[in-house]
């Protein structure tokens, strides 16, 4: 049985506390424990709520409406990081791994969205070998509208950089803000029909509950 994606996070976050500065660590330990302080915002997307319809462009710089991602059935949306995020790389490869081979049954469609240049978004994409939809988020402004979208604190932006990592430069439109990982199941009349948004960073939401929450919409429907 394969690892989850809770599991294959502990081993990365294990990995990072012994191979990363320890001045770095600590950075990032207080910013994950700002933001479950924080916790899920009051405005953030809740079942039942109207997606507003939106167009972005894919890894190719074509542009892609919600309206094509629900043209054939309810559309599974994550809202990841960016491919420089170790957690995001998990969940990506194990949702191309382990959700996409189940959608078709369900007539659902896969769909990523970061705030990351076309440029950068096509490079995750051929890393990762993703067999789905890849779309970019200048400035993050669909995860904003959603209430997912939170500005990395200057120390995190500093630590990052100490890393190699200029966040300004590999996100569209120079933006430093990041959408929480969160996944939409998103209906054919734009309805949530579920959300899981993730106030730690370094957690993501498990394959087992989006097919859990797919079947359930199935039977709704039926």
């Amino acid at each position: 049985m394969s690892a989850t994606i809770s599991e294959q996070s502990g081993q990365i976050k294990a990995a990072s506390a012994e191979r990363l500065p320890g001045e770095v660590v600590a950075v990032f330990d207080r910013s994950v424990a700002d933001l479950l302080e924080t916790g899920i915002p009051a405005d953030a997307v809740k079942t039942g709520d109207r997606v507003e319809p939106f167009t972005l462009d894919d890894a190719a710089g074509r542009p892609v409406s919600l309206d094509q991602l629900l043209a054939a059935g309810p559309a599974v949306i994550v809202f990841y990081r960016g491919g420089w995020c170790p957690y995001c790389n998990v969940a990506l490869r194990t949702y191309q791994r382990e959700l996409l081979p189940e959608l078709d049954a369900f007539g659902a469609r896969l769909v990523a969205i970061s705030p990351q240049t076309p440029d950068e978004s096509l490079s995750t994409a051929e890393k990762a070998e993703l067999a789905f939809t890849v779309l970019s988020d200048p400035g993050s402004r669909v995860a904003q509208s959603l209430g997912i979208a939170f500005r990395q604190p200057d120390e995190v932006l500093a630590a990052q950089q100490q890393l190699g990592l200029d966040l300004a430069a590999v996100n569209a439109e120079g933006s430093v803000y990041l959408p929480r990982p969160t996944v939409l199941i998103v209906g054919q009349d734009r309805t949530v029909r579920f959300v899981d948004i993730q106030p730690d960073y370094t957690a993501r939401t498990e394959v087992a509950d989006v097919l859990t929450a797919l079947a359930a919409l199935e039977t709704d429907r039926s």
